[in-house]
């Protein structure tokens, strides 16, 4: 068999090497495999090896699906609350304001690299340190299963607003302005229906992933061919096709590739240019502005009523700079309005935002329960409705995670025993449909340090069932629930066996591997029909 595409797509099969080597080891010292893949693309450029136009292929299509698996688990009202448009648009404007003020003030003292910038050139810059990058923020969310949370929506919403702030720079920089052939772009959503029924056809298997990649690739060239930037199609066509059944299973499909497509774009960060002494200096200084960068988001949020938790879990995933910075800044070079310099400037500040905030978010959870009396301090009075803290109330038995296992185990229980059981998510959309199935969940966020004040020891639990997918929230719950000295029964699911022993290690009294116990049930299943067959 004929390899050689291999190496023509990445260069050199070291390059794959060299990208799982650095990512192993990042997560072996508890840090994203993200961080890896930077070190390797950087670790290249100094052994003298450049980015070829597969490999940018290649990032390119990572970035595609990755907006495009965006825009299928986006509810557009996301983009209607004023804690998105309104905090995008008034943190973006000081931004630009402030931090160009001080870059061109840089500038008449001439220093450095910053000597010759211009005010315009400087507001630039500024422009594209305003971003906070879209690949980082969706690989943490995924990481922690955070996705449906109301901080990760925002979060997710602010970054869409930015993109659409890049989509209108990207216009406005090149003079151009879309053809006219866009506005039929409209008529994407009255083909809705035709996609939808496509979707539901697919079946499961290989045909799903061929009619996603489809809607995101050709998503993208449809915009690109009426001048229009191509993410944004991919994204669009995300959101035409979302709200249905299958697109979540759709996303699931596709998640393999786009994390494989995404190593190319983390490698062509570390390749973008080989940074001077100057340019280190430079990265580093820009790089102490997302602190500031953090302080002002994290004001705004909680401005505009979000509670403390949620405003500093929004504000850390978006305490970094972004890929859509650089793309701003190779704007920027080809215009010459700043030197090339600049880009691999920007590349070096990017990747180390990325580094810096890694481990932060990693920690984000207790960052704010270890803390949590200075964090409210800066809560305004009154919640938004979907941002409040509820109690499960009166129950013998609390479920968290209210998806298909839980559903599966809250329905079994109630069963046996009527109106004793309530379930917790913190997907309020998913709470929505549970209720109008007249089930008694509620929204909820275990890992949340403030619902367990909430939650009264002496309220009656007697049964706590974890049934949340990623195993760091289940453990989380474990130990917040130790903590507040829980004497009733806590099991937990699994999907792996050393997840088996951490969960029992904590405090579960037992674990239920939803892999090997689904064989053992279908087994007894199949043995109860058989008994059934002979006796009749």
């Amino acid at each position: 068999m004929d390899f050689e595409w291999v190496a023509v797509a990445l260069g050199d099969v070291t390059w794959i090497s060299l990208a799982f080597a650095l990512g192993f080891v990042a997560k072996l010292i508890g840090l994203p495999p993200l961080i890896g893949f930077l070190a390797a693309g950087f670790t290249l450029n100094a052994l003298g090896a450049a980015s070829g136009t597969m490999l940018e292929k290649l990032a390119d299509i990572g970035i595609t699906l990755m907006l495009f698996t965006i825009g299928l688990k986006l509810h557009p009202m996301t983009l209607a609350r004023p804690q998105v448009w309104a905090v995008t648009g008034l943190h973006t404007t000081i931004t630009v304001v402030f931090f160009g003020a001080g870059i061109f003030g840089l500038s008449l003292a001439g220093v450095s690299l910053f000597a010759e910038l211009e005010l315009g050139s400087s507001l630039v810059i500024a422009f594209a340190l305003s971003f906070s990058s879209t690949v980082f923020v969706v690989k943490v969310l995924e990481e922690r299963g955070e996705m449906a949370s109301l901080h990760g929506g925002i979060a997710i919403g602010i970054l869409i607003m930015q993109d659409i702030l890049a989509v209108v720079f990207l216009t406005a920089s090149s003079g151009k302005l879309p053809s006219p052939w866009a506005l039929l772009l409209v008529g994407l959503f009255f083909v809705r229906p035709l996609l939808l029924r496509l979707l539901t056809l697919t079946g499961h298997g290989e045909l799903l992933i061929l009619y996603g990649f489809i809607l995101a690739l050709g998503g993208a060239e449809l915009f690109e061919l009426v001048g229009m930037k191509a993410d944004l199609g991919a994204l669009v066509l995300g959101v035409v096709i979302s709200q249905h059944p299958k697109t979540s299973e759709m996303a699931k499909a596709m998640l393999g590739f786009k994390d494989l497509f995404l190593v190319g774009f983390f490698l062509t960060i570390g390749l973008s240019g080989q940074p001077s002494w100057e340019g280190l200096l430079i990265a580093g200084f820009l790089t102490l502005f997302v602190l500031l960068k953090s302080m002002l988001f994290l004001w705004l949020l909680t401005w505009f009523r979000l509670r403390a938790r949620t405003a500093l879990l929004t504000t850390l995933n978006l305490s970094n700079y972004s890929e859509f910075g650089l793309i701003v800044m190779a704007i920027a070079v080809a215009q010459e309005w700043v030197s090339p310099d600049w880009l691999v400037v920007m590349a070096v500040a990017v990747s180390l935002s990325f580094i810096l905030a890694a481990p932060v978010n990693a920690r984000a959870h207790g960052i704010y329960a270890g803390y949590r009396d200075f964090w409210k301090r800066l809560q305004r009075q009154g919640r938004l409705p979907d941002d409040r803290l509820l109690g499960p109330g009166e129950a013998g038995v609390v479920v968290f995670g209210m998806g298909r296992v839980g559903t599966g185990a809250y329905d079994r229980i109630k069963a046996i025993d009527q109106g004793n059981v309530v379930g917790v998510d913190f997907d309020g959309e998913l709470v929505g449909r549970h209720r109008e199935a007249g089930r008694r969940v509620i929204t909820g966020d275990p890992t949340d340090a403030d619902f367990w004040d909430r939650v009264p020891m002496e309220s009656g639990v007697e049964l706590v069932m974890l049934a949340m997918p990623k195993v760091e929230a289940n453990l989380q719950v474990i130990r917040h629930l130790k903590e507040q000295g829980f004497r009733g029964r806590i099991v937990a699911t699994a999907r792996y066996s050393d997840e088996i022993m951490r969960l029992r290690d904590v405090g579960a009294d037992a674990v239920f591997n939803i892999y090997a116990e689904a064989g053992v049930g279908f087994a007894d299943l199949a043995l109860e029909h058989q008994g059934v067959l002979s006796t009749g």
